[in-house]
C-alpha cells in the first residue's frame, strides 16, 4: 500500500475501516478526509493490486475505487474485492457513461458516483447506507 496517508491496517487503530483506492494524489486526499469525518480509519492505495492487498488486511466497511486507473482498471478491482468482504463499495468515476456505471454494478459495486462530486454528498451518501447496514 502507498500513498500520503496510507496507514497500517493492523497497528492497532480501534473501529471501523475504509480503503480508499485512487491515483490521484489531490482526490486520494480529499476521499480520505471526507471518510474521516465519517469516523472511519483511513487507509489507501494507489493502485488495484494494493488495494485488494489493504482490504484484505483490513477487513473495511466502506471502500472507494476509481474505474480509471494504470494497471488494474476499478472493474477488475471491484471483481477481486467483492469476494473478500461485504464492505459498501462507491464507485468515483471522471466518467459517467452507462456501460462503466453497469460494469460497475455488475462487478459489485453498491454505488457510482461521478467526478467533480460534492465531498458532503459523498459523506452523506456513506453515512446513511453504513447507519441503513448496521440496522439489518
Amino acid at each position: 500500500m502507498t500513498g500520503d496517508r496510507t496507514r497500517d491496517a493492523v497497528s492497532g487503530h480501534a473501529g471501523r475501516h475504509a480503503v480508499v483506492i485512487e491515483d490521484d494524489n489531490g482526490i486520494r486526499s480529499l476521499i480520505a478526509a471526507v471518510l474521516e469525518r465519517a469516523r472511519l480509519d483511513v487507509i489507501t492505495a494507489t493502485n488495484g493490486l494494493d488495494g485488494v492487498a489493504a482490504v484484505k488486511a483490513s477487513d473495511p466497511v466502506v471502500v472507494t475505487v476509481d474505474i480509471r486507473m494504470p494497471g488494474l482498471d476499478g472493474i477488475e478491482t471491484i471483481r477481486r474485492i467483492r469476494p473478500l468482504c461485504d464492505a459498501l463499495i462507491v464507485v468515483l468515476s471522471a466518467s459517467g457513461a452507462d456501460r462503466d456505471v453497469a460494469e460497475s454494478f455488475e462487478a459489485g459495486a453498491d454505488v457510482f458516483m461521478v467526478k467533480p462530486f460534492r465531498p458532503r454528498d459523498l459523506q452523506r451518501n456513506i453515512e446513511e447506507r453504513l447507519r441503513a447496514l448496521s440496522a439489518e
